[in-house]
């Protein structure tokens, strides 16, 4: 997939997509209900439109190795654990999923603007490092799809 398809599948395709799912819905795996799923993601464009700074905290002699997934095509496996998340999740936030996919599309255009100027700018994600433009976009439509998959809308 190009990286124009890649930003399209995020910032138009994702959104609508999403809102074939009531906020209730449970996916095929993991512990999060379809909000809370689509608040887990607005925090994730959170961190790569630069309004939720992280920390890294994958060793740095393992950066490379993770990078290096996270670059390729591969897909995240089913039920891969964030060790950023608890294994109970926080009760959902926004008063309705409509409100949350709204706020996500809010935080995509947030993360266009936030690299208008220049693509080659970095934000640090925890497990990946400082990832620019491109990289953000390869890793939130990798994020995305996993989540889409999760939920049967791919």
């Amino acid at each position: 997939m190009l990286h124009s398809e890649k930003l399209n599948f995020i910032s138009n395709t994702v959104p609508k997509l999403l809102l074939q799912l009531s906020a209730e819905a449970k996916g095929k795996w993991g512990v999060l209900n379809a909000q809370q799923m689509v608040e887990h993601l607005i925090n994730s464009v959170r961190n790569a439109n630069g309004k939720s700074i992280e920390k890294l905290i994958t060793p740095i002699d393992n950066l490379e190795r993770v990078r290096s997934f996270m670059l390729s095509d591969k897909p995240f496996k089913e039920n891969t654990k964030n060790v950023q998340m608890p294994d109970i999740p926080a009760p959902a936030v926004m008063e309705s999923m409509t409100q949350a996919i709204d706020q996500l599309s809010i935080e995509l255009q947030d993360f266009i603007k936030a690299f208008e100027n220049n693509s080659l700018d970095t934000f640090t994600n925890p497990f990946f490092g400082d990832l620019n433009f491109e990289q953000w976009t390869h890793l939130l439509n990798k994020h995305f799809e996993h989540h889409c998959r999760q939920f049967n809308l791919l």
